[in-house]
Protein backbone atom coordinates (compact mmCIF):
# COMPACT_ATOMS: atom_id res chain seq x y z
CA UNK A 1 0.00 0.00 0.00
CA UNK A 2 1.57 3.48 -1.13
CA UNK A 3 -0.09 6.18 1.08
CA UNK A 4 0.74 9.83 -0.04
CA UNK A 5 0.09 11.85 3.39
CA UNK A 6 0.23 15.24 1.30
CA UNK A 7 -2.20 16.20 -1.22
CA UNK A 8 -5.07 18.97 -1.78
CA UNK A 9 -8.32 19.60 -3.99
CA UNK A 10 -9.55 22.84 -4.01
CA UNK A 11 -12.45 24.77 -5.45
CA UNK A 12 -12.41 27.22 -8.29
CA UNK A 13 -10.99 30.41 -7.50
CA UNK A 14 -13.82 31.89 -8.66
CA UNK A 15 -15.96 30.40 -6.35
CA UNK A 16 -15.54 32.64 -2.93
CA UNK A 17 -18.56 30.90 -0.55
CA UNK A 18 -16.23 30.12 2.05
CA UNK A 19 -14.49 33.88 2.24
CA UNK A 20 -16.10 36.88 3.44
CA UNK A 21 -16.14 38.18 0.06
CA UNK A 22 -14.00 38.11 -3.06
CA UNK A 23 -11.41 40.51 -1.93
CA UNK A 24 -10.78 38.24 1.67
CA UNK A 25 -10.47 35.28 -0.75
CA UNK A 26 -7.82 37.75 -3.25
CA UNK A 27 -5.99 38.49 -0.39
CA UNK A 28 -5.27 35.20 1.05
CA UNK A 29 -4.07 33.71 -2.34
CA UNK A 30 -2.14 36.75 -2.66
CA UNK A 31 -0.25 36.49 0.95
CA UNK A 32 0.33 32.82 -0.38
CA UNK A 33 2.04 34.17 -3.39
CA UNK A 34 4.32 36.65 -1.95
CA UNK A 35 5.72 34.26 0.57
CA UNK A 36 6.21 31.83 -1.77
CA UNK A 37 10.11 31.27 -3.00
CA UNK A 38 9.04 30.63 -6.65
CA UNK A 39 10.15 33.62 -8.36
CA UNK A 40 8.51 36.99 -10.13
CA UNK A 41 7.98 36.56 -14.00
CA UNK A 42 7.27 40.05 -16.09
CA UNK A 43 5.05 38.92 -18.49
CA UNK A 44 6.59 41.20 -21.49
CA UNK A 45 9.68 39.38 -21.88
CA UNK A 46 9.24 35.90 -18.81
CA UNK A 47 11.95 36.84 -17.09
CA UNK A 48 12.74 36.33 -13.36
CA UNK A 49 12.27 39.65 -11.38
CA UNK A 50 12.80 40.21 -7.43
CA UNK A 51 11.81 43.76 -7.06
CA UNK A 52 8.17 43.02 -8.00
CA UNK A 53 5.74 45.09 -5.51
CA UNK A 54 3.58 42.12 -4.46
CA UNK A 55 4.98 41.92 -0.90
CA UNK A 56 5.91 43.54 2.44
CA UNK A 57 8.03 42.68 4.90
CA UNK A 58 6.01 42.95 7.87
CA UNK A 59 4.14 39.61 6.60
CA UNK A 60 0.80 40.92 7.77
CA UNK A 61 -3.05 41.12 6.25
CA UNK A 62 -2.95 44.83 6.72
CA UNK A 63 0.22 45.69 4.99
CA UNK A 64 -0.14 43.70 1.57
CA UNK A 65 0.81 46.18 -1.27
CA UNK A 66 -2.33 47.09 -3.93
CA UNK A 67 -1.27 45.86 -7.01
CA UNK A 68 -4.14 44.96 -8.79
CA UNK A 69 -3.92 41.64 -7.89
CA UNK A 70 -6.40 39.29 -9.94
CA UNK A 71 -6.94 35.95 -11.26
CA UNK A 72 -6.49 35.55 -15.19
CA UNK A 73 -9.34 32.57 -16.43
CA UNK A 74 -7.55 31.80 -19.52
CA UNK A 75 -4.34 31.55 -18.55
CA UNK A 76 -4.84 29.88 -15.00
CA UNK A 77 -2.67 32.31 -13.31
CA UNK A 78 -1.94 35.44 -11.07
CA UNK A 79 -1.39 38.74 -12.15
CA UNK A 80 -0.55 41.56 -11.00
CA UNK A 81 1.04 45.18 -11.91
CA UNK A 82 4.22 47.37 -10.75
CA UNK A 83 6.39 49.76 -11.91
CA UNK A 84 4.03 50.03 -14.85
CA UNK A 85 4.78 46.14 -15.69
CA UNK A 86 2.75 43.09 -15.06
CA UNK A 87 3.72 40.01 -13.27
CA UNK A 88 2.98 36.74 -12.77
CA UNK A 89 3.80 33.70 -10.16
CA UNK A 90 3.75 30.05 -10.50
CA UNK A 91 2.83 29.38 -6.74
CA UNK A 92 -0.07 26.66 -8.21
CA UNK A 93 0.85 24.97 -11.36
CA UNK A 94 0.40 25.35 -14.57
CA UNK A 95 -2.16 24.02 -16.07
CA UNK A 96 -4.76 24.01 -13.71
CA UNK A 97 -8.04 25.54 -15.02
CA UNK A 98 -9.61 28.37 -12.90
CA UNK A 99 -7.01 27.08 -10.44
CA UNK A 100 -9.01 24.27 -9.77
CA UNK A 101 -7.95 20.41 -8.16
CA UNK A 102 -10.88 18.61 -8.21
CA UNK A 103 -10.98 15.01 -5.73
CA UNK A 104 -11.69 13.87 -9.22
CA UNK A 105 -8.49 15.09 -10.70
CA UNK A 106 -6.47 13.76 -7.76
CA UNK A 107 -7.76 10.69 -7.91
CA UNK A 108 -6.79 10.04 -11.57
CA UNK A 109 -3.64 11.56 -10.84
CA UNK A 110 -3.07 8.57 -8.14
CA UNK A 111 -4.33 5.83 -10.50
CA UNK A 112 -2.15 6.77 -13.10
CA UNK A 113 1.31 7.22 -10.64
CA UNK A 114 0.65 4.12 -8.91
CA UNK A 115 -1.15 5.71 -5.11
CA UNK A 116 -3.30 3.97 -3.01
CA UNK A 117 -4.68 6.33 -0.72
CA UNK A 118 -4.05 10.33 -0.35
CA UNK A 119 -4.21 12.64 2.44
CA UNK A 120 -5.77 15.80 2.04
CA UNK A 121 -4.18 18.64 3.46
CA UNK A 122 -6.00 22.01 4.08
CA UNK A 123 -4.53 26.32 3.54
CA UNK A 124 -6.87 28.87 3.34
CA UNK A 125 -5.42 29.87 0.65
CA UNK A 126 -6.93 27.07 -1.63
CA UNK A 127 -10.10 27.25 0.48
CA UNK A 128 -11.55 27.20 4.49
CA UNK A 129 -14.69 24.84 3.98
CA UNK A 130 -14.01 21.17 5.80
CA UNK A 131 -17.27 20.84 4.92
CA UNK A 132 -15.95 20.53 1.09
CA UNK A 133 -12.84 18.31 2.64
CA UNK A 134 -15.64 16.03 3.96
CA UNK A 135 -17.22 16.10 0.44
CA UNK A 136 -14.16 15.10 -1.19
CA UNK A 137 -13.33 12.18 0.90
CA UNK A 138 -17.14 11.02 0.55
CA UNK A 139 -16.76 10.51 -3.26
CA UNK A 140 -13.95 7.86 -2.93
CA UNK A 141 -14.07 6.83 0.78
CA UNK A 142 -11.53 3.97 -0.01
CA UNK A 143 -9.05 6.02 -1.26
CA UNK A 144 -9.05 9.70 0.53
CA UNK A 145 -8.85 11.03 4.11
CA UNK A 146 -8.59 14.34 5.12
CA UNK A 147 -7.49 17.21 7.44
CA UNK A 148 -9.78 19.59 9.27
CA UNK A 149 -8.87 22.78 8.64
CA UNK A 150 -8.31 25.25 11.95
CA UNK A 151 -8.32 29.24 11.27
CA UNK A 152 -5.43 29.66 13.39
CA UNK A 153 -5.57 33.60 13.45
CA UNK A 154 -8.38 33.28 15.08
CA UNK A 155 -7.33 31.10 17.92
CA UNK A 156 -6.77 34.29 20.08
CA UNK A 157 -9.84 36.10 20.07
CA UNK A 158 -12.80 33.73 18.98
CA UNK A 159 -11.11 30.97 20.91
CA UNK A 160 -14.67 29.03 21.71
CA UNK A 161 -16.31 29.21 17.62
CA UNK A 162 -12.92 27.83 16.74
CA UNK A 163 -12.48 25.15 19.19
CA UNK A 164 -16.04 24.05 17.79
CA UNK A 165 -15.46 24.30 14.59
CA UNK A 166 -12.69 22.41 15.07
CA UNK A 167 -14.70 19.13 17.09
CA UNK A 168 -17.13 19.44 14.64
CA UNK A 169 -14.96 18.64 11.52
CA UNK A 170 -13.67 15.59 14.02
CA UNK A 171 -16.34 14.12 15.46
CA UNK A 172 -19.70 15.11 12.84
CA UNK A 173 -17.95 15.44 8.82
CA UNK A 174 -15.71 12.48 9.79
CA UNK A 175 -12.09 13.72 9.42
CA UNK A 176 -8.77 12.27 10.28
CA UNK A 177 -6.96 14.72 11.29
CA UNK A 178 -5.75 18.35 12.24
CA UNK A 179 -3.84 20.94 9.79
CA UNK A 180 -2.11 23.32 12.15
CA UNK A 181 0.18 26.34 9.98
CA UNK A 182 1.39 28.90 12.57
CA UNK A 183 -1.07 31.63 10.23
CA UNK A 184 -1.48 33.55 13.72
CA UNK A 185 1.04 34.92 13.05
CA UNK A 186 -0.34 36.98 10.67
CA UNK A 187 -2.21 38.61 13.55
CA UNK A 188 -0.38 38.31 16.82
CA UNK A 189 3.33 37.58 17.55
CA UNK A 190 2.03 35.28 20.30
CA UNK A 191 3.26 32.18 20.51
CA UNK A 192 0.98 29.08 19.61
CA UNK A 193 1.76 27.44 23.45
CA UNK A 194 0.46 30.16 25.51
CA UNK A 195 -2.42 32.22 26.01
CA UNK A 196 -5.74 31.10 24.78
CA UNK A 197 -3.90 28.05 22.42
CA UNK A 198 -3.24 26.60 25.82
CA UNK A 199 -7.48 26.28 26.41
CA UNK A 200 -7.50 25.21 22.58
CA UNK A 201 -5.50 22.25 22.73
CA UNK A 202 -6.30 21.44 25.87
CA UNK A 203 -9.91 20.55 23.87
CA UNK A 204 -8.76 19.69 20.49
CA UNK A 205 -6.20 16.66 22.12
CA UNK A 206 -8.83 15.53 23.70
CA UNK A 207 -10.00 14.59 20.11
CA UNK A 208 -6.65 11.70 19.96
CA UNK A 209 -6.86 12.56 16.37
CA UNK A 210 -2.88 13.34 14.81
CA UNK A 211 -1.89 16.79 14.80
CA UNK A 212 -0.17 18.02 11.31
CA UNK A 213 2.32 20.62 12.15
CA UNK A 214 3.50 22.55 9.01
CA UNK A 215 6.33 24.99 11.14
CA UNK A 216 7.91 28.01 9.29
CA UNK A 217 10.27 30.70 10.84
CA UNK A 218 8.19 32.52 13.37
CA UNK A 219 6.57 35.96 13.60
CA UNK A 220 9.55 38.03 12.36
CA UNK A 221 9.65 36.11 8.95
CA UNK A 222 11.75 37.88 6.38
CA UNK A 223 9.88 36.79 3.03
CA UNK A 224 12.78 38.75 1.15
CA UNK A 225 15.43 36.79 2.66
CA UNK A 226 14.68 33.47 3.38
CA UNK A 227 18.14 32.62 3.40
CA UNK A 228 19.02 34.63 6.31
CA UNK A 229 20.46 33.29 9.94
CA UNK A 230 17.31 34.91 11.33
CA UNK A 231 14.90 32.85 9.81
CA UNK A 232 16.95 29.62 10.50
CA UNK A 233 16.92 31.42 14.44
CA UNK A 234 13.45 31.46 13.92
CA UNK A 235 12.82 27.51 12.99
CA UNK A 236 14.53 26.43 15.49
CA UNK A 237 12.56 28.92 18.02
CA UNK A 238 9.43 27.19 16.29
CA UNK A 239 10.87 23.75 17.34
CA UNK A 240 11.44 24.67 20.56
CA UNK A 241 7.70 25.56 20.84
CA UNK A 242 6.47 22.50 19.59
CA UNK A 243 9.13 20.77 22.03
CA UNK A 244 7.15 22.59 24.81
CA UNK A 245 3.55 21.26 22.95
CA UNK A 246 4.87 17.85 23.29
CA UNK A 247 5.51 17.98 27.04
CA UNK A 248 2.27 19.04 27.62
CA UNK A 249 0.72 16.77 25.34
CA UNK A 250 2.76 13.85 25.57
CA UNK A 251 0.29 10.75 23.84
CA UNK A 252 -1.13 12.57 20.94
CA UNK A 253 0.56 11.24 17.42
CA UNK A 254 2.20 14.40 15.23
CA UNK A 255 4.26 15.02 12.50
CA UNK A 256 5.78 17.93 10.63
CA UNK A 257 4.81 18.06 7.11
CA UNK A 258 7.73 18.74 4.22
CA UNK A 259 10.22 18.19 6.36
CA UNK A 260 12.85 20.01 7.59
CA UNK A 261 13.35 24.09 6.29
CA UNK A 262 15.23 22.48 3.36
CA UNK A 263 16.30 25.93 1.45
CA UNK A 264 17.75 27.19 4.81
CA UNK A 265 19.70 23.89 5.09
CA UNK A 266 20.93 24.21 1.44
CA UNK A 267 24.76 24.95 1.17
CA UNK A 268 25.32 24.79 -3.23
CA UNK A 269 23.31 21.81 -3.65
CA UNK A 270 23.89 19.55 -0.08
CA UNK A 271 22.30 19.70 2.63
CA UNK A 272 23.55 20.27 6.15
CA UNK A 273 21.49 19.31 9.05
CA UNK A 274 22.37 21.35 12.49
CA UNK A 275 22.22 19.12 15.64
CA UNK A 276 19.31 21.39 16.75
CA UNK A 277 16.71 19.93 14.70
CA UNK A 278 16.85 16.55 16.15
CA UNK A 279 16.10 17.27 19.74
CA UNK A 280 11.94 17.30 19.08
CA UNK A 281 12.51 13.81 18.18
CA UNK A 282 13.24 12.32 21.47
CA UNK A 283 9.68 12.24 21.46
CA UNK A 284 9.22 8.48 20.03
CA UNK A 285 5.14 10.01 19.10
CA UNK A 286 6.52 12.92 16.62
CA UNK A 287 6.82 11.63 12.89
CA UNK A 288 8.04 13.73 9.93
CA UNK A 289 7.05 13.91 6.03
CA UNK A 290 9.52 12.53 3.67
CA UNK A 291 8.63 16.04 0.76
CA UNK A 292 11.54 16.95 -1.39
CA UNK A 293 11.02 18.42 -4.68
CA UNK A 294 8.52 20.22 -4.11
CA UNK A 295 10.50 22.48 -1.74
CA UNK A 296 13.91 22.46 -3.49
CA UNK A 297 12.90 20.88 -7.18
CA UNK A 298 13.89 24.25 -8.80
CA UNK A 299 17.83 23.76 -7.14
CA UNK A 300 18.08 19.80 -7.54
CA UNK A 301 16.79 18.14 -10.84
CA UNK A 302 15.17 14.32 -10.77
CA UNK A 303 15.94 12.00 -9.43
CA UNK A 304 17.43 14.25 -6.71
CA UNK A 305 20.92 11.92 -6.28
CA UNK A 306 22.26 15.02 -4.17
CA UNK A 307 19.80 14.60 -1.41
CA UNK A 308 19.81 10.55 -0.94
CA UNK A 309 21.75 11.01 1.40
CA UNK A 310 20.13 13.11 3.44
CA UNK A 311 17.18 10.66 3.51
CA UNK A 312 19.61 8.14 4.62
CA UNK A 313 20.27 10.69 7.28
CA UNK A 314 17.02 11.12 8.15
CA UNK A 315 16.30 7.08 8.05
CA UNK A 316 19.77 7.00 10.77
CA UNK A 317 18.51 9.38 12.91
CA UNK A 318 14.61 9.33 13.19
CA UNK A 319 14.20 5.71 11.82
CA UNK A 320 11.85 4.99 9.06
CA UNK A 321 8.87 4.03 11.08
CA UNK A 322 8.47 7.46 11.83
CA UNK A 323 8.67 9.10 8.47
CA UNK A 324 6.02 9.32 5.67
CA UNK A 325 5.84 9.87 1.90
CA UNK A 326 4.63 13.31 1.06
CA UNK A 327 4.04 15.23 -2.37
CA UNK A 328 2.03 18.48 -1.93
CA UNK A 329 0.44 17.47 -4.93
CA UNK A 330 -0.52 19.09 -7.19
CA UNK A 331 1.75 21.84 -6.39
CA UNK A 332 5.43 19.00 -6.64
CA UNK A 333 4.19 19.46 -10.41
CA UNK A 334 6.15 22.77 -10.70
CA UNK A 335 8.66 20.52 -10.79
CA UNK A 336 8.26 16.84 -11.76
CA UNK A 337 5.37 14.57 -12.34
CA UNK A 338 3.84 12.68 -9.69
CA UNK A 339 5.28 9.65 -10.57
CA UNK A 340 8.55 10.55 -10.38
CA UNK A 341 8.16 12.21 -6.91
CA UNK A 342 7.31 8.56 -5.76
CA UNK A 343 10.30 7.07 -8.42
CA UNK A 344 13.31 9.36 -6.80
CA UNK A 345 12.56 7.45 -3.93
CA UNK A 346 12.26 4.09 -5.04
CA UNK A 347 15.56 4.75 -7.09
CA UNK A 348 17.03 5.74 -3.80
CA UNK A 349 16.62 1.92 -2.51
CA UNK A 350 17.66 0.32 -5.40
CA UNK A 351 20.79 2.54 -6.11
CA UNK A 352 21.86 4.13 -2.65
CA UNK A 353 23.13 1.44 0.14
CA UNK A 354 21.48 3.74 3.09
CA UNK A 355 17.61 2.13 2.43
CA UNK A 356 16.31 -1.22 3.35
CA UNK A 357 13.59 -2.64 2.18
CA UNK A 358 12.07 -2.51 5.32
CA UNK A 359 12.49 1.17 5.39
CA UNK A 360 11.49 1.43 1.86
CA UNK A 361 7.92 -0.13 3.03
CA UNK A 362 7.18 2.28 6.00
CA UNK A 363 8.17 5.63 4.11
CA UNK A 364 6.21 4.48 1.34
CA UNK A 365 3.45 3.67 3.50
CA UNK A 366 3.80 1.64 6.70
CA UNK A 367 4.45 4.58 9.16
CA UNK A 368 1.13 6.84 7.60
CA UNK A 369 -1.22 4.19 7.63
CA UNK A 370 0.25 3.54 11.34
CA UNK A 371 -0.26 7.39 12.08
CA UNK A 372 -3.80 7.66 10.88
CA UNK A 373 -5.02 4.19 12.00
CA UNK A 374 -5.75 3.07 8.22
CA UNK A 375 -7.13 -0.94 8.17
CA UNK A 376 -5.48 -2.89 5.50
Amino acid sequence: MIIDSHTYCFKSVNNSNDYRNKSEHLNWIQQANAQHHQPAIKISDRSPQKNNGLSSKKNKFSDLPKVNFRIDNKTGRVLWDFNNETFTKYYYPPNLLNLEFSAYSLISEMDYAGIDIAILHTNPSLGKSNEFQSECIKLFPDRLLSMASVDEWLIENQTEQIIEKTIHSIKNLNLNAIKFNPLCYLESNTPWDSGNFIHFWDEITKLGVPIFFTLGTGPNFDSQNKSSQNSLKGYFNELKILINWMHKYPNIKCTITHGFPWRLLMNQSKIELPKELWEPFQNPLLNMEVCFPVRIGDIIDYPYKEIWPTLTELINKIGSERLHFGTDMPFQNRFCTYSQSKKWIEYNYKNFTGMSKYDLEMIMGGTAKKLLDIKS
